[in-house]
């Protein structure tokens, strides 16, 4: 059986994912949680695996979460062409994206989530390897900045699953047709 590959991803209206300089301040910036929200919870509790861009892991191992990896539960894989030495749950690798993600797939698991950044998406995108994407609109348009989508090769055909808001966010699951 193959494993689920999901997209759970913020971005803002306008479809950035980071400002020009690679911030995410946006993010967080003046939303006020009002109402709780047990969505990222979900997702961890249907993931093995984490896949993600070197810049996404010093972003998060220098900015997010300094003190402590949040993901020391998953299995880790960093995409870099400078590897790090790996540890038992946290891989750097110099192999592409969709051989990555492919091979993975094969592998016994519970699903794994693609954290970013965009130059991983968007070959797994074009590859449509990603069977679920979970977009969190952050209300700001930025107006520039790291796009989720690149050009692509599409279409890439997608199903709406579900849409909802909580906190003033909008979360949108999406399914590829292949994978409904």
């Amino acid at each position: 059986m193959s494993r689920e590959v999901i997209l759970y991803i913020a971005a803002s209206v306008d479809g950035y994912i980071a400002e020009p300089d690679g911030s995410i301040d946006f993010l967080g910036g003046g939303i006020e949680l009002v109402e709780e929200d047990t969505s990222y919870q979900e997702l961890m509790e249907k993931i093995d695996t984490v896949v993600m861009g070197r810049t996404t892991y010093d972003q998060v191992v220098n900015e997010l979460s300094p003190e402590q990896y949040p993901y020391e539960e998953q299995l880790s894989y960093v995409i870099t062409s400078h590897p790090d030495k790996s540890t038992d749950k946290l891989f750097f690798t110099n192999q592409g994206p969709v051989k990555l993600i492919q091979e993975l797939k094969e592998q016994e698991g519970k699903a794994i989530w693609v954290v970013g950044g965009a130059s991983i998406i968007a070959p797994l995108v074009e590859a449509n390897l990603i069977d679920t994407y979970i977009l969190t609109t952050i209300p700001t348009i930025l107006g520039k900045g790291i796009r989720l989508f690149n050009e692509l090769n599409g279409p890439v055909s997608l199903q709406v699953e579900h849409v909802y808001e909580k906190n003033d966010l909008v979360y949108t699951t999406y399914s590829t047709k292949a994978h409904s």
